[in-house]
């Protein structure tokens, strides 16, 4: 039986509230399946407008084996590129971020234009013509300051994803903040159990203290399970919408996408040790409510996102190998505020520091003890980790789908 056969059997046959096989967290060959049937074929978060506010500014990425460069472009648009030379192949830009008026390839110096198009290559001979060698584009959407991209030759419509999310970014005007401080830690385990690990608080009272001095453990919170009928958090989406912000939970159809703006525990306002914002200055000036709790965002397979009144956290997944996997962290504040004066930098960081590396040490642990002959699929708790379930559904049955030649709507580049 061949690779695709075998895992499709395995996934139409799984036990339904278990956790996945082994294979699917530890074989180098089913994680390249998921590499080219999920990673290779859908929109996956990137990065921030924010992070190219000016022409020339570019940030680099590695999606697999694909390497990918972001630029603003002179028009201001926001455009990805295959960042492979198209001579010989050499990466164009080997930063993990920079500002030029080109993009110039170091090894021969081939110089292409921010739009893509090669606009020098010396010494090529008179027949050579330079329009037939432009950097190759890849798919690029940019929504509420947040950039997606997609390395198929056709992606999939955006437009559901886009109608879904924007209304919930507008108001926190990400696209014109700015980067206080990133960071990247790999964590040894494989991509999805990083998903799983984030989609519950089952586990978070004995491994996040810092994090649970604001962030409710209740299985409502992460709105999958009974959200609306918490009395609670019903309130709270009350009174946001009454204030112009878009609160409820919303998923979609698929199950890859949803959003909903959740309240924090008691009268706290941002993730610090205190409950009190960490940012002097508001994120939006189109907030206008004290203790609107955190906008939740969440996108598979990339990311999960945390929008406060005060300031703003991204995360973005990209796996190295069947049991490694890079988690970015980004805080986003009001592009005015001043480092030492609006906020300090280790109290605005101080809690998802130390739960990342809490979760990095429970990711590695879950893969230590999955790589055992004796690991066999588990039960998941109905009560705490239907997020849990709810991932691995929607991972099962996109998987499903494209092992079986899914032929859904494609829309190419404009």
């Amino acid at each position: 039986m061949d690779l695709h056969s075998s895992v499709l059997r395995q996934l139409k046959s799984r036990r339904e509230g278990f956790s996945l096989a082994q294979p699917f967290y530890i074989d180098p060959d089913y994680f390249k399946l998921d590499m080219e049937m999920i990673w290779y074929r859908d929109w996956l978060f990137i990065g921030h407008d924010c992070e190219v506010p000016r022409a020339g500014n570019y940030f680099t990425a590695q999606i697999g084996d694909y390497p990918v460069v972001v630029v603003r472009g002179k028009d201001g648009a926001i455009r990805a590129f295959h960042n492979t030379c198209r001579h010989r192949g050499h990466r164009v830009c080997t930063s993990d971020r920079g500002a030029s008026a080109k993009l110039v390839c170091p090894y021969h110096q081939w110089t292409y234009d921010l739009d893509g198009s090669l606009v020098f290559a010396r010494q090529m001979g008179e027949t050579f013509d330079k329009s037939e060698f432009g950097l190759k584009a890849v798919h690029c959407e940019s929504v509420g300051g947040y950039v997606f991209v997609c390395l198929a030759d056709e992606a999939p419509d955006f437009a559901s994803v886009r109608a879904t999310i924007e209304p919930y970014l507008k108001p926190h005007r990400l696209w014109e903040a700015k980067v206080a401080h990133r960071s990247t830690i790999i964590e040894k385990g494989n991509w999805k159990l990083v998903w799983e690990n984030n989609r519950e608080c089952y586990h978070c009272a004995g491994n996040h203290p810092e994090l649970c001095r604001t962030y409710p453990e209740a299985p409502t919170a992460t709105g999958v399970q009974g959200a609306k009928d918490d009395p609670f958090i019903a309130a709270h989406w009350a009174r946001c919408e009454a204030a112009g912000l878009p609160s409820e939970f919303r998923m979609d159809p698929t199950g890859q996408f949803r959003t909903a703006r959740m309240p924090l525990i008691q009268e706290a306002e941002s993730y610090t040790l205190s409950g009190k914002p960490a940012v002097r200055r508001p994120l939006s000036a189109d907030v206008p409510i004290s203790h609107a709790g955190t906008m939740l965002l969440f996108h598979y397979p990339t990311t999960w996102n945390h929008i406060l009144g005060d300031h703003a956290i991204s995360f973005r997944v990209l796996p190295l190998s069947a049991e490694e996997t890079a988690v970015t962290t980004t805080w986003l504040v009001n592009k005015d505020a001043v480092e030492g004066v609006d906020y300090d930098l280790d109290e605005l960081t101080h809690v998802w520091t130390m739960t990342n590396d809490q979760d990095r040490a429970i990711v590695e642990e879950n893969a230590f003890g999955i790589r055992s002959p004796a690991y066999e699929p588990g039960p998941y708790s109905l009560e705490h980790e239907g997020g849990v379930m709810q991932f691995v559904e929607w991972y099962s049955n996109f998987m499903v789908n494209r092992l079986q030649g899914d032929k859904a709507r494609l829309s190419a580049v404009a």
